[in-house]
């Protein structure tokens, strides 16, 4: 180097010098192919769009699984929408198929709001990933590991568990992979990983956050019902349970009682058949007493699918199909009658298509405030079909099922047969069922069976006072159904009798006698 004021060159820039120091910086196999991204001074705004963890292979392919995934799901969660009107063969649950429905559900939403949030990763979304991952282990060992679950929801619903506990796992993840990506390339691009958030980020968290924060709680509610669900299958049915249409679902069927009297004679079998609800409900306890005070001998009922032990049906399901269904329960229990049928409400409906393909093997009809035909529009109604659904829909979070069981004492019975059982998301199904086929199918079958109703089978006819003093039009419809028959017996109108008719002492005495005068006078 030249001095400032002259003079000679200094010994350091001597030839020999610089080869020694070209030498030393000569590259090695530690040199970088790359400059140091630290030490360059080509930094980005951290704001620049290129500054994107879509810059790295593994984000984008991982991204693009994400939309396979929600894609698949979506088709999932169609089949299992479709299904709960038309069963595609092989996807029958035999319990409500409202669960698999939920589970799928969960796991599209969680999908969804991965995609839409896949560039924002939020370490609050990661911990509540993993609680919500949690909470789906404890739904997939009760699902698979108790009985009466795994029997109900059968593969449909272990698959719906297993898949949105396998996207719960793919989400979190996901998005912890995005959190790397983001870094190293902010690393890269910035010069250090950027810790600050805009407001648009911020609002992205926030409601991303709140999301998972109801999933979350969503699953929470789902497993309190399932455990409920778990602990009501202790409760071992009275009767047995037997399979019905080509072993598809199990019917309950309970008989009590003596076929004879005390000479020997064979006497009428009483056949139940419930209203709204399950012939447990009331009638089973008034049948008993029945037997007690002798005034029948013996009687029989068939839970109707989905309405206490029995398995739900694959959709759709009409009023004549139900009856074969109760006809061959009863065939393969060995039971073939003689009957006296006796039902209540919308039971009479099943009761009078049971009696019409039965013949000679009805003895007598007993008809407890029944439902007439043209009360099958109200029934298949679209505005209480719609609500029926939406409550299937909510049913898995089981927010009238769980209030019930911790602070009003609730128990197996209330929930299965008693006065919760309209709860479950069976009873919603089955009434679902009913509605969609009310006014079309089963309508058809009440038709073709009036036509051919033997006339000569004793009627008895027992109406509520109260229904008739609050609709004016009911005391007409059941006058028409007197004269189903050309031998009716009876018609009694209990004056304080409500339309559950056997809720009442005197309501119970009617019927009683009635149930008597038929058996023994058959």
């Amino acid at each position: 180097m030249n001095r400032l004021w002259g003079g000679r060159k200094d010994q350091d820039d001597s030839p020999r010098d610089t080869l020694d120091q070209d030498s030393e910086n000569a590259p090695n196999e530690h040199t970088r192919l790359l400059p140091n991204r630290v030490e360059s001074t080509n930094y980005l705004s951290p704001d620049d769009p290129a500054v994107s963890p879509y810059n790295l292979w593994s984000v984008r392919i991982v991204r693009y699984f994400t939309v396979f995934f929600t894609i698949l799901t979506l088709v999932w969660w169609t089949i299992l929408l479709v299904s709960t009107f038309v069963t595609p063969p092989g996807f029958h649950t035999r319990g409500s198929g409202f669960f698999a429905f939920s589970y799928t559900s969960l796991a599209l939403a969680n999908l969804l709001f991965t995609l839409i949030f896949f560039a924002i990763p939020s370490k609050s979304v990661r911990i509540l990933s993993i609680i919500f991952g949690a909470l789906l282990v404890v739904d997939a060992v009760l699902l698979i590991s108790v009985e009466k679950t795994r029997h109900e929801e059968g593969w449909v619903g272990m698959v719906s568990v297993i898949w949105a506990l396998f996207i719960a796992i793919w989400t979190l993840l996901t998005d912890r992979l995005v959190q790397w990506g983001k870094s190293e390339e902010e690393e890269r691009l910035t010069g250090r990983a950027e810790t600050r958030r805009t407001l648009g980020e911020w609002t992205a968290v926030l409601v991303s956050t709140l999301s998972v924060i109801i999933l979350a709680l969503v699953v929470l509610l789902t497993t309190c019902t399932l455990i409920l669900r778990a602990l009501d299958a202790g409760l071992a049915p009275p009767g047995k349970l037997f399979w019905v249409d080509g072993d598809k679902y199990m019917m309950h069927v309970y008989c009590h009682g003596n076929k004879t009297d005390s000479e020997g004679t064979v006497l009428p079998t009483v056949l139940l058949e419930g209203g709204a609800g399950p012939v447990e409900d009331g009638l089973w306890q008034f049948a008993d007493e029945a037997i007690h005070n002798r005034s029948i001998s013996r009687y029989c009922f068939v839970d109707r699918p989905g309405l206490a032990w029995s398995d739900t049906a694959p959709s759709p399901l009409s009023a004549g199909m139900a009856v074969e269904a109760v006809s061959e329960a009863l065939a393969r229990a060995g039971e073939d009658g003689p009957w006296i049928l006796a039902s209540a409400g919308i039971g009479s409906i099943y009761s009078r298509i049971f009696s019409a393909r039965h013949g000679s093997d009805i003895k007598g009809l007993l008809l407890i405030d029944p439902f007439h035909e043209d009360d099958l529009d109200g029934v298949g109604s679209p505005g209480r079909g719609f609500t029926l659904w939406i409550r299937g829909i909510i049913s898995p979070l089981g927010l009238d099922r769980i209030p019930g069981a911790l602070f009003n004492g609730r128990t197996k019975e209330d929930r299965v047969w008693g006065q919760s059982a309209y709860q479950s998301g069976k009873y919603i199904f089955t009434k679902l069922q009913e509605n969609l086929v009310a006014d079309t199918l089963s309508k058809r079958d009440l038709a073709s069976s009036t036509a051919i109703q033997n006339p000569d089978v004793p009627l008895s006819l027992i109406s509520s006072g109260v229904k008739i003093r609050e609709d004016s039009g009911w005391e007409d419809k059941q006058r028409d159904l007197s004269h189903l028959t050309r031998k009716l017996e009876h018609w009694d109108i209990v004056n304080e009798a409500p339309h559950q008719v056997w809720s009442t002492r005197e309501g119970r005495d009617v019927i009683e006698k009635r149930l008597h005068q038929l058996v023994y006078g058959a």
